[in-house]
């Protein structure tokens, strides 16, 4: 698809009236994906990252990139932020659009390199098509999270085995990420680490039922493929407002 100047990945999302399943609306679904996916990081920050987190590093200068920054600081106090993207003009570009917004830092800057993305880096977010880790064990600092939401595939990798050996292991869907995410895939072919290396479902630590982080050195890493349920409510939630500000463009159907 980029080859042919389209998104990498194009969806669409159909919603249906629960009561009677008649269809409701099509939802534009590259942008509700990011967004939804955002939420999800948001939250997983919000439950692990350290209280004192202010650097955020983003890896990926696309529409993923974007909402996971605005994810991260949503819900932590975020003085600096790096983007760093195998385009330098892409990450430009990201800096130019996404500085000062909200509460995003008008300190974000590109990154000249990994290393200077994560070396001070207290949250780090990675949102590429990557199949090779797209930083260093070495370079990271003790007690940084990481949300990884670019690893979808087997065949696909961003973060490194040994620090995917080391950190406490998050998920949105265990039996999602065993199937899809070479990030624990490969080195649980290589016997590195079994699947009892995921110590808790992100749902398990809002109920109540499993720990988070449990010290201020941990390193910590949320992995998410994204499940259906949360296209669904995001779209319930997308519809809802549409309907109250009046947004979109009502058909026959």
């Amino acid at each position: 698809n980029p080859a042919h100047g389209l998104p990498y990945i194009q969806a669409a999302v159909l919603a249906f009236d629960a009561a009677s399943g008649n269809a409701s609306a099509i939802l534009e679904g590259s942008s509700l994906t990011a967004i939804r996916t955002g939420a999800g990081s948001g939250a997983a920050i919000d439950l692990l990252a350290r209280k004192d987190s202010k650097v955020v590093a983003i890896f990926g200068a696309g529409a993923q990139g974007r909402t996971q920054l605005e994810a991260a600081c949503s819900v932590r106090r975020v003085e600096k932020a790096w983007v760093f993207d195998s385009d330098p003009k892409r990450a430009e570009a990201f800096v130019k659009e996404m500085a000062g917004q909200g509460a995003i830092p008008s300190t974000l800057e590109p990154a000249s390199t990994a290393q200077a993305a994560v070396k001070d880096a207290d949250i780090i977010c990675t949102a590429t098509t990557s199949t090779s880790p797209v930083f260093a064990d070495a370079d990271l600092k003790p007690g940084v999270h990481i949300s990884a939401i670019g690893s979808y595939t087997p065949e696909m990798v961003e973060v490194p085995e040994e620090t995917i050996v080391r950190a406490s292991v998050f998920v949105d869907s265990r039996s999602a990420v065993l199937a899809e995410a070479g990030d624990l895939i490969q080195p649980m072919q290589k016997g590195l680490i079994t699947e009892a290396h995921v110590r808790a479902e992100l749902g398990e630590i809002v109920l109540g039922r499993k720990a988070g982080r449990s010290s201020e050195s941990e390193i910590t890493y949320f992995k998410s493929v994204g499940v259906a349920v949360q296209d669904a409510i995001a779209a319930q939630l997308a519809l809802k407002n549409a309907k109250a500000m009046g947004l979109g463009q009502e058909i026959q159907f």
